[in-house]
């Protein structure tokens, strides 16, 4: 499947074929089909034929089927566009990405200096000592996104009045509720959710070990046996031995080299999974898994078609994923725990996640998962669905937007109890989107409407929603979507 010249396949094919050539599971592949010549059912004259099915029957095709279910579901590249357009099409958000990262930059060594920690350095022991002095610096990104403007956009040929009631100012498109139902219809009224109880038998789409199928199936919810597996096909993180190896030796990192971002984790840690009545058992696994995310360079390879750009102050040659956590940056993490016990399984299905969506959730983009469009799109549902709520909340001054970033930036990590977290990420797998994150956020003001709608400023808005634990996520959604007035 990857032999024949590249040149002749389509661009996307191609691009494929060519990541996966040199991957290890292109020699585990050629391995096995040069050691299946030597049984008796290959015949010479049948050669291609009998070696295929060899791999086909050994269950080789399907692990090769999923590595490119994987890669299909990366942003796609074109060999003709220019690199920076693969990280993002738009100049003004280039521009206003750049701007942020510079301001965030200043800020990491500021802190360097205050404190005498390098960007990294090699360590002897790792103390303490000063780490709880950090002070998280992302609070900014929401007032970076309210300036966004895009410079050959004419703000006079808005849609229509309710355009500029919110904070949010920049022309993208983003799903109505009608477009929503034809793209989520398995969430409809009529549909099962989470019909399934836990079977102590395993479900056929795990013994098929068929990423697709998997993903079809978390639409409707994984049910809590059989979700960690789920997860980890969808994601095509199998933690082969190579993985753990991997794993092992990120972990002997952490103990060669102390790095300036292991004081934010440690600080991130103790200020809210520490704090945290569902995840503070799990403080150790987020150390270990964290530490180790800071020093995997093959993280990088997710900034070809990230807006953001890594740091370059950092030493060179210095073995970093040059992602800088913010506060909450650990909630990513947390809820993974419940599902994983074993560190290199919830690293490698960690990592999978981040590169694929929670980086979206903090650089500034124009994808219909990146933070920019969740809070677009949640503005736009709430205008057009609940006008009067929303120009109440506006009028005195307790804008919806300034609410609902927080649980936005975390995925609700944090915010939902954790058995309805998962079933909110289940969908977030299974629609390969962060699209249903904005949709439960306005899901989450409709509901508290009636309350809402007696508050006289921000402070009482905010005690309104400030308990969102007891919130059922998917009844929530689902009437939003599909029980609203058009």
């Amino acid at each position: 499947a990857l032999q024949g010249a590249p040149d002749a396949l389509s661009p996307t094919v191609a691009h494929i074929v060519r990541r996966l050539r040199g991957s290890h599971l292109h020699s585990q592949i050629e391995r096995r089909a040069k050691d299946c010549l030597h049984q008796p059912e290959i015949k010479l004259d049948s050669l291609k034929e009998d070696v295929r099915s060899f791999l086909k029957t050994s269950g080789w095709e399907r692990q090769l089927q999923n590595a490119v279910y994987r890669e299909l579901q990366l942003p796609p590249s074109h060999p003709a566009a220019p690199p920076e357009h693969l990280k993002e099409p738009l100049a003004y958000m280039r521009k206003a990405q750049a701007s942020w990262e510079k301001r965030v930059l200043k800020s990491l060594n500021s802190m360097s200096t205050e404190l005498g920690v390098p960007l990294a350095r090699m360590s002897i022991q790792c103390t303490g000592g000063g780490k709880t002095q950090i002070i998280p610096f992302y609070a900014g990104l929401l007032q970076v996104l309210i300036g966004l403007r895009n410079p050959n956009h004419d703000g006079s040929e808005a849609v229509g009045v309710r355009s500029h009631w919110g904070l949010i100012q920049v022309p993208l498109n983003v799903r109505d509720i009608p477009q929503l139902r034809r793209a989520y219809s398995e969430l409809s009224l009529t549909t099962g959710q989470l019909g399934i109880d836990d079977h102590a038998h395993i479900h056929p789409v795990i013994v098929e070990q068929d990423s697709a199928a998997a993903q079809q199936y978390s639409r409707q919810g994984c049910s809590t046996g059989l979700r960690a597996d789920l997860w980890a096909l969808i994601l095509n993180s199998n933690n082969q031995p190579q993985d753990v190896m991997h794993y092992e030796q990120l972990t002997a990192g952490v103990i060669q080299h102390d790095l300036l971002v292991d004081n934010l984790i440690y600080k991130d840690v103790k200020l809210t999974a520490s704090n945290d009545d569902y995840y503070f058992v799990f403080e150790d696994f987020l150390y270990q898994v964290l530490l180790c995310f800071s020093r995997d360079t093959a993280v990088l390879e997710h900034f070809k078609y990230n807006s953001a750009t890594p740091p370059r102050s950092f030493i060179q040659g210095e073995r970093m994923s040059r992602v800088i956590p913010f506060h909450g940056f650990s909630m990513y993490v947390a809820p993974l725990c419940f599902l994983y016990n074993e560190p290199s399984k919830l690293y490698s299905v960690f990592r999978e996640m981040y590169i694929r969506y929670f980086f979206r959730l903090h650089s500034i983009s124009s994808s219909p998962s990146g933070i920019v469009s969740l809070c677009l799109q949640f503005e736009r549902l709430l205008q057009t669905h609940l006008p009067q709520l929303f120009y109440h909340l506006r009028q005195i001054g307790a804008q919806p937007l300034r609410i609902a970033f927080k649980w936005m930036v975390r995925a609700f990590s944090g915010y939902l109890s954790t058995d309805q977290l998962l079933l909110l990420w289940d969908r977030i797998l299974g629609y390969d989107s962060l699209e249903v994150v904005a949709v439960l956020a306005a899901a989450v003001f409709a509901f508290r409407a009636e309350n809402l709608m007696e508050v006289t400023s921000l402070g009482s808005a905010e005690a309104v929603l400030a308990d969102l634990s007891t919130l059922k996520v998917m009844p929530l959604i689902q009437v939003f979507l599909f029980a609203t007035a058009i």
